[in-house]
């Protein structure tokens, strides 16, 4: 028997849904079963770190089975709130929590609903409005002719079908074998980008740095000369601006290379680095056990120190007046991704994100592989999404899920990790966040949907191990199932450049290799095509109510609009299924009218529209 059907993903239980703005009131109904003899019903609620408020429910109504409890709220200073329910009867008092979907069941230590409140400081960017982010590692897309290229670099330039390096004779990994992928490269590509629906380019770091993936800064002033340096970034950024499409960068500041202008460690530049020199003006940048070999560094790797982003001189440096956020800002930029974010300490990320936002809406997001709206990081919840800081995250959590249910095809567990996302999100904050399949740090997609178990092999294995004609067809039909999941999820679609091309590489660096210009995969490209202007024929309806249906066998999302509902029909099972339709729907793409039974195969997605009169 059910006594409370509260379920807070219901809007006539909890209305608004999910987190709501500082200021904004609550409504919320808690129906509780006419069998049990009570007086009373209280929400409980606690800010985070603080101590819980008792708000006493009001009878108001109910039917011949429930009688309703109601209470409006008002929280109006931004956090982390939790909250259960107590219901008090003659000789006991209830204690009412949340299950993993949100609904209601009595506990003597209940789990709390949680709400994210969030002050709207800043005008909400847009990320992608629909379209898709395209992310690139510069070096490895595409290269082009340019005047402005010049190789400096201590390590090999390599031919655009040679293989790449995964550690050298010694064993060390070095990341010095370079391709010449430049911004003049991307230029002669923006009809391709373009036909992808591509609004926004995501670059991986492309200031100076001696390694090919340049997460080890030499220098935050100037552009790397394999690229093509500032003078041809500068061209690609009017280039894009000229389609609508924005530059996002890489900002990478919670550490530096070894080998910069900052550190020295290889006396290659002519002033002294702090590791040449306690005299020198960046020594109380980073911190020393024992100068000058002993530092402390990005995960015990010693090519990228750490910096004491507490030192008021790097503060300055990055975000005072005339610092790299304000430089590469006035080149026209649409905004910075913040790589490991959870390493800057709070006051340094709102500093750094002020400056971004200071005169212009520039969007921000941050590299946060959790929910990041309880982020924990250094013992301290990161306040992330509640108004000072990110427009969106890289959506790992939604990643993860996919992918996990394109294998498992565990509805269940895919609706609960989905919606925990949704609810716990400002909206904002969500429809920016970054929904993709794989990056610079993971599988590349088809791998990851291969099956191929990877446990006991070295990196040097999994260079050299490829699919069969079986595993490779299988891995394509679980990644068009994929792709079509997490582009209709909530979010901004996003492309690691290749994964429309069916590009194959395991962990870094064999996810990185040169873009396959020659051999290009038509099938899943044109798949991509059409997920790309589902995306841009439907952004309206994809800002709508997002819900899941409750519907067994097959698994159905729906986006609610003004002027119907755009559902999405998945298909994880090994069988046909069938889904019932009302006149008048039509197919996404093709527009033609759908049958009132939809058949779906397996491993099969169907985006269908359905008018309002539906």
């Amino acid at each position: 028997m059910i006594f409370f059907p509260y379920n807070s993903r219901r809007k006539e239980y909890k209305s608004p849904f999910g987190a709501i703005q500082a200021g904004q009131e609550i409504v919320f109904n808690f129906p509780v079963s006419k069998s049990l003899s009570l007086y009373g019903v209280s929400i409980i609620v606690t800010k985070n770190g603080e101590n819980p408020v008792n708000y006493p429910l009001i009878e108001s109504g109910g039917d011949d089975k429930f009688t309703n409890f109601s209470a409006k709220i008002e929280i109006t200073t931004s956090g982390i709130y939790w909250y259960y329910f107590e219901v008090y009867e003659k000789h006991q008092t209830t204690f009412v929590g949340r299950d993993a979907y949100g609904k209601a069941v009595q506990s003597l230590n209940p789990q709390n609903w949680q709400i994210t409140v969030y002050d709207k400081i800043y005008p909400v960017s847009n990320l992608a409005s629909g379209g898709i982010v395209y992310h690139i590692f510069v070096d490895r897309f595409a290269k082009g002719k340019s005047e402005n290229v010049r190789f400096e670099k201590k390590g090999k330039l390599k031919e655009w079908k040679d293989e790449i390096t995964v550690c050298d004779s010694d064993g060390v990994y070095r990341a010095n074998d370079f391709y010449g992928g430049n911004f003049q490269g991307i230029i002669d590509k923006l009809d391709y980008l373009d036909e992808l629906n591509v609004k926004l380019i995501y670059l991986s770091p492309i200031f100076k740095s001696f390694s090919n993936h340049r997460y080890d800064t030499a220098d935050y002033m100037e552009i790397d000369e394999l690229l093509g340096g500032e003078k041809d970034f500068i061209k690609l950024i009017e280039e894009c601006k000229k389609r609508g499409i924005g530059i996002m960068l890489d900002g990478v500041f919670n550490h530096t290379g070894a080998d910069s202008i900052y550190f020295n460690k290889f006396n290659t530049f002519p002033e002294p680095g702090a590791y040449q020199s306690q005299n020198s003006k960046y020594f109380k940048w980073f911190d020393f056990e024992s100068f000058p070999d002993k530092y402390n560094c990005w995960w015990g790797i010693t090519v990228t120190p750490t910096v004491n982003k507490n030192n008021t001189d790097y503060r300055n440096f990055i975000f005072g007046k005339d610092g790299v956020i304000e430089k590469w800002n006035s080149k026209g930029i649409s905004g910075w991704r913040l790589d490991v974010v959870d390493e800057l300490p709070v006051d340094f990320t709102d500093g750094l994100i002020a400056k971004i936002k200071e005169k212009k809406n520039l969007t921000v997001i941050g590299e946060v592989w959790e929910d990041a709206s309880t982020k924990v990081s250094y013992g301290t919840m990161r306040p992330y999404l509640l108004g000072k800081q990110l427009d969106g995250t890289m959506n790992y959590p939604f990643k993860n899920a996919v992918l996990d249910l394109t294998m498992d095809r565990n509805a269940d567990r895919f609706k609960i990790r989905i919606m925990n996302i949704v609810e716990n999100y400002p909206r904002h904050c969500l429809d920016n966040s970054m929904s993709f399949l794989s990056t610079h740090d993971t599988y590349r997609s088809l791998n990851a949907l291969s099956g191929l178990d990877m446990s006991n092999t070295t990196k040097v294995d999994r260079l050299n191990i490829f699919p069969s004609e079986e595993v490779l067809n299988m891995a394509i039909k679980r990644l068009k199932f994929a792709s079509s999941v997490i582009f209709t999820l909530p979010g901004t679609p996003t492309v690691y450049y290749g994964e429309e091309a069916g590009m194959w590489g395991f962990d870094d660096p064999i996810n990185r290799r040169p873009f396959p210009w020659d051999n290009i995969n038509n099938d899943i490209l044109s798949h991509y095509k059409n997920l790309a202007q589902i995306r841009k024929k439907y952004k309206q309806e994809f800002k709508g109510f997002f819900e899941f249906e409750n519907i067994s066998r097959l698994l159905v999302y729906n986006y609610s609009s003004k002027r119907g509902k755009l559902k999405i029909i998945a298909n994880m099972s090994d069988e046909t299924g069938e889904y019932s339709l009302k006149k008048g729907c039509r197919f996404a793409i093709s527009e033609k009218n759908t049958p009132e039974i939809l058949k779906i195969a397996p491993l099969e997605v169907r985006v269908v529209f359905c008018p309002e009169r539906n």
